[in-house]
């Protein structure tokens, strides 16, 4: 992994919540792990504790949950943008959901217990405690985005808003995958892009 370059993003992306000065980060950084997801690889499972908080540097996950043997998709999260079960990280209760790979993904992750010391230290304490809050009001807003765009879009429009994201992986997805996010089926899915094809 580059680590110089991952840190550059990371920190570009943080500092829209937090700005830390020189001698600030060089401690935070030492609060950092690195590590890869193999496609298909878990970063939170069910049933289990989510003891991290991560950023993902190149690639990208999915979020789902599993009713009658059938897994349900209901979130994905791509390249420079945050990763976790959220809740269980919080809690430190078992988490509701799986978050698991769509692809090989490179990761810088906060572990609840380094999370905790930063809170314990006098140079970050305030920062981290500012950084915590904004990340949860983040989620917040996701969550009430994503509930909004059920109630007030058609499964076309969440498509249209989905693939205006530009994402590539988006062509190589399987196509069930997008169906469970956008709530309907895959063949609804198909006449979606049938008739944005005719259209263009």
């Amino acid at each position: 992994m580059d680590t110089p370059a991952a840190l550059y993003a990371f920190r570009t992306t943080i500092e829209k919540f937090v700005v830390f000065n020189e001698a600030e980060w060089i401690v935070f950084t030492q609060h950092l792990t690195f590590s890869t997801l193999k496609k298909k690889q878990y970063f939170a499972e069910y049933g289990k504790v989510c003891d991290k908080f991560g950023f993902i540097v190149t690639g990208s996950v999915r979020y789902f949950h599993v009713k009658d043997g059938v897994d349900i998709t209901g979130y994905f999260s791509f390249e420079n943008e945050f990763v976790s079960s959220y809740k269980s990280y919080l809690t430190e209760e078992p988490a509701i959901n799986y978050v698991q790979a769509l692809e090989d993904t490179r990761l810088i992750t906060i572990s609840k217990k380094n999370m905790e010391a930063m809170l314990s230290n006098p140079l970050l304490a305030y920062k981290m405690e500012r950084f915590g809050r904004l990340i949860a009001e983040y989620y917040l807003c996701c969550y009430e985005d994503r509930v909004t765009s059920f109630i007030t879009q058609s499964p076309e429009e969440r498509y249209l808003q989905l693939i205006s994201t530009g994402r590539e992986i988006l062509q190589r997805m399987p196509q069930h995958y997008i169906a469970n996010f956008l709530g309907i089926t895959p063949v609804s899915l198909s006449r979606i892009r049938r008739r944005l094809l005719v259209h263009k």
